[in-house]
């Protein structure tokens, strides 16, 4: 208990872990992986480089700037997983599906349709005619009251 309450007190102040170091440990990760294939040393000092970078974001204690980077990350990542955010939402929700209007930009949340293939809607922002495929059915779910006394 000792030796886990010094490790707390000297983390104390310090910036720790964060999804930027998580994608960079991912990376090294990936790379030991190439590296067991292909045993070149380039990627073995990429590895101990991206490590390094690790180590100082993790012990650092000048938190602002590293929240700043952490900050331009999320906005990348957010920006080029933009385009898969309905695809997402179509997987998850078994009862809407999501449409992008091409002339407004908007996000739709439709409810599902009985039956599978071709759609028509019309946004509620611009009026523009949307034309959708529909590939998942509407799920019946059917409940029966069996209450035997």
């Amino acid at each position: 208990m000792n030796f886990l309450y010094k490790i707390a007190k000297f983390m104390y102040g310090r910036y720790g872990i964060d999804d930027l170091t998580k994608f960079l440990f991912k990376i090294v990760f990936i790379l030991f992986l190439f590296n067991i294939l292909f045993r070149t040393y380039i990627l073995l000092i990429i590895q101990i480089f991206l490590l390094l970078i690790i180590i100082f974001r993790i012990l650092s204690k000048k938190i602002y700037h590293r929240n700043k980077e952490n900050t331009i990350y999320l906005k990348i990542k957010n920006y080029l997983l933009k385009p898969f955010i309905n695809i997402k939402r179509n997987i998850n929700d078994k009862e809407h599906i999501y449409k992008k209007c091409r002339k407004c930009k908007k996000t739709l949340k439709l409810p599902l349709p009985e039956k599978r293939g071709i759609k028509h809607t019309k946004c509620p922002n611009c009026k523009k005619r949307i034309t959708f495929i529909t590939f998942k059915k509407q799920k019946i779910e059917i409940i029966t009251n069996n209450n035997k006394l």
